[in-house]
């Protein structure tokens, strides 16, 4: 007589993580390697998920912790042989896209925003302010390159030079990245890597994503109707909930929704 054992009739599980936010800013459950990795660690080893799914609406921001970010979900992908669908919600752009481009599949809404390859880097510049107030700006260091882009001070044309020197190398990384993951998907498009944004459907002919689609309907299609979810994100600090460090998280969001503003969200 056979023993009838539950587990083997489970429907599958897919492990869903939102990544919502600018990458890398300084408020409490803001979106960066150390708050998120141990988000997505339980995601891939918890269970045996069938997938994991990433739920993304991101403007972008720090590169190195977007490179973090998906270096760590390729990481865990391979190493538990688990695949990664990525389903982009309004924006997925700059570090954004980097994340999702981290992803085997990227599906997005008709809507979506996705794209803004390449890297920007701004300030102010207040020395002409200051010489008319007769505010004298005295600054020493040891080392030539020590005052860089110094606001308070005329702009020097080596710093731009080595500005844009850092700013290209940053692109040449980002470029990599999404060649390494979309490889033949991609478009012959001049434009592909200038900054340039696309919506969902110009996007999956650029292969930027692989088509229009929602969360749910996907993952039942291919995961059948009786899909379980297990769904992890970032936490709000327990202080935070009852209105402390109200400074700081108003800073942060002012931050966070300049970086969106880019986009018109």
């Amino acid at each position: 007589m056979k023993q009838w054992i539950p587990y083997l009739n489970k429907a599958p599980t897919v492990a869903v993580v939102r990544l919502n936010g600018a990458i890398g800013m300084s408020g409490r459950g803001s979106l960066n390697d150390e708050a998120i990795g141990p988000v997505l660690e339980k995601a891939f080893r918890r269970g045996k998920p069938a997938a994991v799914a990433l739920q993304i609406n991101s403007p972008g921001g720090s590169p190195v912790q977007s490179s973090l970010i998906g270096a760590r979900i390729r990481r865990l992908s391979e190493e538990k042989k688990v695949p990664v669908l990525a389903f982009v919600e309004d924006v997925a752009a700059s570090g954004g896209y980097w994340l999702a481009a981290s992803a085997d599949e990227i599906f997005a809404d008709e809507s979506s925003i996705l794209g803004s390859i390449g890297v920007i880097s701004a300030g102010f510049g207040a020395h002409v302010f200051l010489a008319r107030q007769g505010i004298e700006r005295r600054v020493y260091t040891a080392g030539r390159s020590k005052s860089m882009l110094d606001p308070f001070r005329p702009e020097n044309e080596e710093d731009v030079e080595r500005l844009n020197r850092l700013l290209g190398q940053i692109h040449e990384n980002f470029i990599a990245h999404v060649q390494a993951q979309r490889g033949p998907k991609l478009a012959q498009d001049p434009e592909l890597f200038t900054g340039e944004i696309w919506l969902g459907k110009a996007a999956v002919e650029v292969g930027l994503a692989d088509g229009i689609g929602h969360m749910m309907p996907v993952l039942k299609e291919r995961f059948g109707d009786k899909v379980r979810l297990r769904r992890y994100g970032l936490k709000r600090p327990f202080l935070s909930r009852f209105g402390m460090s109200l400074a700081q998280d108003a800073v942060s969001g002012i931050e966070e929704r300049a970086h969106f503003a880019r986009f018109g969200l």
